[in-house]
Formats: C-alpha cells, structure tokens, sequence
C-alpha cells in the first residue's frame, strides 16, 4: 500500500481519532474492505471499532427482555474480534460520559461499562451506535501498522461515523486516500511502498473490567 510520508498524518495517528482504510490487498475476511475508527487511550494505546460491518440484528432482538433496547433504530454492528461477547458504544453526548468510557473527539466518545451503555440506552438510545467487539491496539502498535502499509489514514469525521448506509464506505474513503496522495505526489512528497504483515495485536493496555455485560 502506498501511505504517505507526511508529518502530519503521524501526528495525528498519534494525538486524535482517525479512520483507518484496509489495504487492497488485505484478504483476511476479518479486515478485508474495512474502514476503522481509532482513538488514543489514556495509557498511550489505541481503541476502535469496524464502522462498515453491521450486522442483520438489532439490539433488540439480541435483548428480547431489556425493553429499552427496543427503541434502538440502526442494527447492531460487528465492531472487531477483541471481546467478541462485549456490547460497546460509540455515542454523541455534549457531556462528558461516566464510567469506563474514552473520549474520541468532541461530541463523541467510546462506551464500555454495562451500567453507562444501559444510561445511554434508557436516556437516548438512538444518539448512540452499538458494536459487538471492538480492536485494541498496544503503545505504539498502531503507528508500526501504519507503517507497515496495513492502513491509510484519514481524519475522523463525526457524520460518517453514523452514516445510514455504510455499503460503498471503503471504496469512497480508498479513493479520498488516492486523491490525497496525487495532490501530495505533485507537490513532490514521497511515499513509501510496503505490504501488509501477517500478524494483529494481541491486547489492550485499556482497563476495561465489567465491560462485557448486556444490559440490564
């Protein structure tokens, strides 16, 4: 993949949330076509979930008994292979959330802990989108994938990361990535030419303790 050798694109992997578009060539079905939200962690990891990969069921029917999770429009989506049985949020809020919760930008944060999703849920269920899974990535890991060419980076934006109609996702932020870089080739930046490794992080330096649970 080509990734662009531009100070900014580091920093800002580094220091905000991004998106992350797969590489072509990533065939792994985990990853393959798939667009990414990453935020930074309080410990210097990084956290993110699949926004391109909903499912068929909605929260709802994964929670027949929890009436609140009726009210839920959007289906449940498919957030990455880190606690697959996890229920997490990404949820609008002016106010800052409690409990075990990251800031992702402004008006935007990650929900983790079962009681805050539950609030989030009874209080304004549909100003909230909800994965099953999520992706962790260790101090630095990130950065090192970027630079292995897994991944282009794009800058987070809060619309599309609750777009209704997530089919096309990746081939729309691919050709933004190929757009970027002709303006950056003409300007005489260079690229670096590398492929996608084999291996994905393994763990969160998160704590994310009682974060699994459905609600109650």
């Amino acid at each position: 993949m080509l990734i662009l050798a531009l100070p900014f694109v580091a920093q800002a992997q580094e220091d905000e949330a991004v998106f992350l578009v797969a590489h072509p060539g990533f065939l792994d079905l985990e990853w393959r076509q798939t667009v990414l939200i990453a935020a930074p962690t309080p410990k210097g990891g990084h956290v993110g979930v699949i926004l391109n990969r909903p499912t068929r069921r909605s929260l709802g029917s994964l929670f027949p008994e929890h009436e609140p999770s009726k009210k839920v429009i959007d289906p449940v989506f498919y957030g990455g292979p880190f606690s697959r049985g996890a229920l997490v949020a990404l949820v609008k809020s002016d106010a800052k959330l409690g409990g075990c919760s990251v800031q992702v930008m402004k008006n935007l944060y990650f929900a983790f802990q079962a009681n805050t999703i539950d609030q989030v849920i009874e209080t304004h269920p549909n100003d909230a989108r909800y994965y099953v899974g999520y992706v962790g990535w260790l101090p630095g890991e990130l950065r090192r994938e970027i630079d292995k060419g897994l991944w282009s980076v794009l800058s987070a934006d809060l619309d599309v990361v609750f777009r209704k109609d997530t089919e096309g996702l990746w081939e729309e932020m691919l050709q933004q990535t190929r757009r970027i870089r002709a303006h950056y080739r003409g300007k005489g930046c260079g690229e670096t030419v590398r492929f996608p490794c084999s291996g994905y992080a393994a763990a969160l330096d998160f704590d994310f303790s009682n974060t699994i649970l459905p609600p109650r």
